[in-house]
């Protein structure tokens, strides 16, 4: 049995920023930001010698009131070190513990990197609610997106996201950064079609120059083109630029309610295809209309939260 694309929740995550889990500045910061998710990162923004001290900050952050002093909405997810590496397990351990939304498992190049995180959370009891991302920023990643991605389809299954490592992806293949791209997005194309054909959200990589804001916007805007849900970030200043690049224009939610109005009229209710301002909506677009208005609604309670904070 698999499940259906309409059967994933809807949430935005436009913006979803990356923070050092033992940047206690950055911690205190949080609950004024309007980001849609935040990563609590154990792996690369920490050196080796700085892994239990962050793993601690990170489960006294959680344990001390802070994170669910955070905005009402905000998505918390905690990005661990590969089971691989020395410092994986115990990251995962630690992650179960904190009980966030989800745990986002790096430098993911096959299914079986999916799995193995699936088995040691089985074994712990793990709520089912606690959902895996996957980091695809390595060449076998990009080859394997699609069987990786095929893993949300099965029953019990907790993959719920791909982020792409764009930084990862740039020097593994030593392929040059150019402006828009060039070389870059028939990859993450290939990501995004994956991710689309089991019906995960995808996220778009991270813009390294904070200040650069003209930049920063045009990589929003070409990423929402091709398909992302939103982009990762590295400083507070890109969540607004991400917001508005990857959140719902005006007039697309009036032709969806238009839409969802037209199919709710008694005339219509049986009928898998109907006339609507001079072209043919079918049932796919429906439930693509029912989508936009749920992510829409929960963007505006998102928004009320942050002006009640």
């Amino acid at each position: 049995m698999t499940k259906s694309f309409s059967s994933r929740p809807v949430r935005p995550r436009r913006s979803v920023l990356y923070l050092p889990a033992n940047n206690s500045r950055a911690l205190d910061k949080l609950p004024g930001l309007s980001c849609d998710s935040v990563v609590f990162d154990l792996e690369d923004s920490i050196t080796p010698g700085a892994k239990d001290e962050a793993r601690e900050a990170l489960r006294s952050f959680f344990s001390d009131g802070r994170a669910a002093a955070l905005p009402v909405g905000m998505e918390k997810v905690i990005r661990i070190n590969a089971l691989s590496s020395p410092w994986g397990a115990e990251d995962l351990l630690a992650a179960r513990g904190c009980k966030p939304d989800a745990i986002l498992i790096p430098k993911v190049d096959a299914p079986e990197d999916i799995l193995a995180v699936e088995d040691a959370l089985d074994q712990t009891d793990a709520p089912a609610g606690l959902r895996l991302w996957a980091m695809i920023e390595t060449p076998r990643g990009v080859m394997n997106a699609g069987q990786i991605a095929r893993m949300a389809r099965s029953d019990g299954a907790r993959l719920d996201c791909f982020i792409t490592g764009t930084n990862d992806l740039l020097k593994e293949t030593g392929v040059t950064a150019l402006p828009g791209r060039p070389w870059l997005s028939p990859w993450l194309m290939q990501i995004v079609l994956a991710a689309r054909a089991y019906g995960l959200d995808v996220l778009d990589g991270v813009y390294n120059d904070f200040k650069d804001e003209a930049g920063l916007a045009r990589e929003c805007t070409d990423g929402q083109a091709m398909g992302f849900d939103g982009k990762t970030l590295i400083h507070p200043a890109q969540i607004a630029p991400a917001n508005t690049a990857f959140g719902i224009a005006p007039e697309q939610l009036v032709q969806a309610r238009a839409i969802a109005e037209a199919f709710a009229l008694p005339e219509n209710q049986d009928r898998g295809v109907i006339s609507l301002g001079g072209r043919m909506v079918e049932l796919l677009h429906l439930e693509m209309a029912e989508r936009l208005i749920e992510k829409a609604e929960r963007i505006e309670a998102r928004q009320g939260g942050d002006q009640a904070t």
